[in-house]
Order: structure tokens, then C-alpha cells, then sequence
């Protein structure tokens, strides 16, 4: 009853009463002051947390790729940790300026008609361009303006922590202009590119949210989807990626790119005759176990079950579909993603070696340790992989890991005790599998032949083992981190404990896999 009243007295007070109904999303009204949020740890006298200071987030990206969605998304989280944050949207100042149901003029999202930047550099716009009349760059000036006058007001009168600016932000120059704008005030930048060149989902976003805006009320669907896109094509020639290196930035969208990092292709042909091979192999080593257990102990000996682990990427899933068609049990874990290979993806090791000197060099004297510009080290791989390795010591029927080739280094290296030095350059031949076999004094390493693959298919690792970074998944997870490949037939063998895996590589179009076998641990 006590309770009951607690929470009747609670609903009624004006401290507790919202501002929006229960069936309105409240994320662009503003917390009361002093209000703690439902998720935040502590409270400072400034209101601001973790002694990050004022941060200003602007997005870059065309219109219809995510941009607002990411931005809502990250005040949503933020504000939801208790980190005081607002999104100021440069659409809804146009709308506000303009006044409802009005148009802008016809030239206004022309090139870089909109959103440049959101300040000017002296007295000329940054990235101005002829093909934009002078009202419309009064036009904008002065939306831009008021925008830049609310982002100051929030964070530096209404204690605010981080203001993210949603705009298309296209060029390298007026991002240049606007983070040195804001560092005049003291104030960090941080900019998010959201890119995606997949037509069909740009098209679908075009329908499902842009022409529901106030800007295409009373239009019909098919006008406003040809307008909207219209003012995208007019963007395209002119945007320019973020490549901006003394600008702190985050790429993120998807991608039609089979052979990139970012994408989530699935296995091509020979990446499925491949995955048919490996589990055809892999499910007649096992008979041939079983039949060797039974000579040696009995009919009554049984393999423990089969457990199929995979990274959460198509190419991994697909690459178990087999197995999991014949009732295996498979499962995805995101940690087994493959390591991030950073600006330096789909680099040439010439190229790598011109651009970034000092990398390569940092890189030759520590493999392990290094990572590349926006990339992870396999130090970092490690640690990500912790809890598959602490649930792997817990399993007890036989493994089988579909992942990269990277993941495998990794999960290699710890059940066979290799030095964290070694780890980079161990190689895994395509057509083989590694069978890991758990003993009491150390594991000990096999490998089992994949018959009747493509001459092409075959070869593992790169030879290079200075260079990181061929097309990510195309021969090892960053290009040429590997050695050269040891005779057939020769199993590494180091102090240990643990299980009995397999493991084979990666490239586009196909998935990896490392077994884990459990079976008859105690007799080998």
C-alpha cells in the first residue's frame, strides 16, 4: 500500500509530470534543469559530464543517407547517460525561416545551395559557387546564422555539453572553416560522414521519411520522391568524402563494395562450393574419428555434439549453411568481427608506404601493438575477443569458429601459447583445415586437406609480412600481415591447454573457420 501511494504521489507531482504525452517522443524537448537522467551516474555543478568540455557534432553525408536518423540516435543515448544534448537541425531552421507552406527558391539546393558550412570565412562564403543567386545566399546566410546563434546560446548559457548539427556539411573547406570556427570558441568538433551508394535503400529512405517532411506536404508520392531526388543528384558532383586528416571524423553506411571492410556482401558462387567442400570435409574427418574410436574403445564411444560459432557478417552465416541445414546448431557472436584495418583498407603497399612513412616503420618494429590510422591492432583484437575466450574454456562439445582470418590469429595464437609477436604472421591455407587437440601437458595442432579446390583458391596469406592491407577479406583480414606459408602437413605445436580446433581463411565471397573439438579430450 505504502508503495502504491509512493508512486500516486509521484505521478501528480509537477516535478515528475512530463512535458510530452506518453505517446510522444520527448527527445527535442529539453530535460528541466537539474534533472537527472535515468541512466546517469553522477552530476556536476556545470552540468556538463566527464570533463569533456563543449563538443559540436556535424554530420556530412547527401541528403537521404541517415543523416538525421544517426543524429537523433546519438542525442537519444547521450541524453539518455545523462550528457546534456541537443540537435539542431538546419532543415528545420529553413522551414522556420521560410515560413509553412512556403518555397524556397528554385536555386536554393542548388550545388552547394544549402548547408555549407555553418560559418562564413571572413566576409565570403566558404564554398560559394556562381550558380547560386544572391538572394539565395542571403537566404542562407541568414538561417545559418540563427542556427549558429542557438548552438552558441545552448552551449555556453544553458550549460549545454554537445550540440550536433545536422546538415549535409559537403565540402572540405567549409568543414576546415567550421571546425576553426568553433575551436575559436572553444569548442571541439567532431564530424560523422554517413554514406551509403546502395540505390535501393537511398530510394526507400526517399519514400519512407523524406517525402513525409513538411517540405512535400499535399505533393504526391511520386512528384516528391522525383524532387527530393533531383535535389541529391544536384549535390553529388560537388561533395566531397571526408579525407580531411587534421579533422577528427567517423565514417559510417553501407556499401555495395563486396571487397570492403564496411560491407556485408554475401558468398559468391565459389565462396558456396567452397563452404559445401569444407563441411564435407569436415563432417568425414569427423566419421573417420569415430570409426577410428570405436577400433580403439568400443561401439559405445560417441563424438560429443558439434557446435558451430560464426561472426555476425552474411559470409560467415552463409558459410555454416550447410551444417546448420543438417542440424547442426549454429550461433553468431559480434565480437568475432574482423579486425579493422582502418584508412589504410584497399591500399596498395606502395601507396601505404608513401602516404604514411612513419606508420610502416612503427609497424615493422611492433606488428601486434600497432594499429594504423582508425584501425585496430591486433592487441585490440584480443581484447574484444576476451569473452569468446573465456566461453570457449567453458565448452565442452567440439567447436567449429567461422570468422576472419584475423579472429583466427588471434584465437590460434591463444590455444597454442604462440608469443604475441608470432600472432600477425601465422598463415592459414585455404585448402586445409586445423584441427587443435586438447591434451593435459599441451595441444597439439593437425592439419586435414580441403580436396578438389580452385588452383586460385588455395593460397593463403601474403608472402609480405611487412604491409597490412590488401581489399579487406581478400587474401588476409589487413593485408599482408602474414608469413610465409610452413610445408603441408607441418602442425604448430606450443605449450598449452585447451581443445582441438580448425581453421581455414578468408577472402571475398568466402568465410573462415576454426574448429574447436572436444571430443575425446581426456584419451588424447
Amino acid at each position: 500500500m505504502d508503495t502504491l501511494l509512493t508512486a500516486e504521489v509521484a505521478a501528480n507531482s509537477p516535478r515528475f509530470r512530463r512535458k510530452s504525452s506518453t505517446f510522444v517522443d520527448a527527445i527535442h524537448d529539453l530535460p528541466e534543469r537539474g534533472e537527472m537522467a535515468p541512466a546517469q551516474l553522477y552530476s556536476t555543478e556545470s552540468g556538463r559530464l566527464f570533463h569533456s568540455g563543449k563538443i559540436a557534432i556535424a554530420t556530412v553525408g547527401l541528403p537521404a543517407r541517415g543523416k538525421t536518423h544517426i543524429s537523433v540516435a546519438l542525442a537519444r543515448y547521450l541524453r539518455w547517460l545523462g550528457v546534456k544534448t541537443r540537435v539542431f537541425h538546419l532543415g528545420d531552421y529553413r522551414r522556420a525561416t521560410v515560413g509553412p507552406g512556403q518555397d524556397v527558391p528554385d536555386d536554393y539546393f542548388f550545388v552547394n545551395g544549402e548547408d555549407i558550412s555553418l560559418f562564413e570565412d571572413g566576409e565570403k562564403e566558404v564554398g560559394y559557387q556562381k550558380n547560386a543567386s544572391a538572394s539565395s545566399v542571403l537566404l542562407r546566410q541568414k538561417i545559418l546564422k540563427k542556427c549558429r546563434e542557438d548552438i552558441y546560446h545552448f552551449l555556453n548559457h544553458e550549460n549545454g555539453q554537445i550540440a550536433i548539427y545536422d546538415a549535409v556539411n559537403p565540402l572540405a573547406a567549409g568543414r576546415r572553416s567550421l571546425a576553426k570556427e568553433f575551436a575559436k570558441h572553444d569548442v571541439k568538433t567532431l564530424f560523422i560522414e554517413s554514406a551509403c551508394n546502395d540505390e535501393r535503400i537511398i530510394e526507400e529512405n526517399v519514400r519512407s521519411v523524406k517525402i513525409s517532411s513538411p517540405d512535400y506536404v499535399g505533393w504526391s508520392s511520386d512528384d516528391a520522391v522525383k524532387h527530393y531526388l533531383q535535389r541529391i543528384t544536384s549535390k553529388i558532383p560537388h561533395f566531397e568524402t571526408m579525407e580531411e586528416p587534421e579533422l577528427n571524423y567517423i565514417k559510417a553506411g553501407t556499401s555495395i563494395e563486396t571487397d570492403s571492410y564496411k560491407s556485408d556482401s554475401t558468398l559468391s558462387d565459389q565462396g558456396r562450393d567452397y563452404a559445401k567442400k569444407m563441411s564435407n570435409t569436415l563432417l568425414e574427418h569427423r566419421e573417420e574419428e569415430r570409426r577410428a574410436s570405436i577400433d580403439r574403445v568400443g561401439p559405445a564411444t560417441q563424438l560429443k555434439p558439434l557446435i558451430i560459432w560464426t561472426s555476425t557478417r552474411r559470409r560467415t552465416i552463409e558459410t555454416s549453411q550447410c551444417l546448420d541445414e543438417q542440424g547442426y546448431r549454429v550461433r553468431q557472436r559480434s565480437q568475432m568481427s574482423q579486425l579493422n584495418p582502418g584508412v589504410c583498407e584497399k591500399m596498395s603497399e606502395r601507396r601505404i608506404r608513401m602516404e604514411y612513412p612513419d606508420e610502416v616503420q612503427k609497424h615493422e618494429a611492433d606488428p601486434y601493438h600497432h594499429r594504423y590510422p582508425r584501425a585496430e591492432s591486433y592487441h585490440d583484437l584480443a581484447v574484444r575477443l576476451e569473452p569468446i575466450i573465456l566461453e570457449l574454456e567453458r565448452e565442452q562439445n567440439d567447436l567449429l569458429i567461422i570468422a576472419h582470418e584475423s579472429v583466427l590469429r588471434v584465437l590460434y595464437g591463444y590455444l597454442m601459447a604462440c608469443n604475441a609477436t608470432d600472432i600477425p604472421s601465422l598463415s592459414f591455407p585455404r585448402n586445409e583445415i586445423i584441427e587443435i587437440i586438447p591434451a593435459s601437458y599441451n595441444n597439439e595442432a593437425k592439419r586435414i586437406t580441403i580436396e578438389g579446390l580452385p588452383e586460385d583458391l588455395i593460397p593463403g596469406s601474403p608472402e609480405d609480412i611487412k604491409i597490412p592491407v590488401p581489399p579487406s577479406g581478400a587474401i588476409s583480414p589487413m593485408s599482408g600481415l602474414s608469413t610465409p606459408q610452413m610445408p603441408p602437413g607441418t602442425p604448430r605445436t606450443n605449450s598449452g591447454t585447451l581443445q582441438h580446433g580448425a581453421l581455414t581463411p578468408f577472402e571475398p565471397g568466402l568465410g573462415t573457420q576454426l574448429l574447436v573439438d572436444r571430443a575425446l579430450k581426456g584419451e588424447r
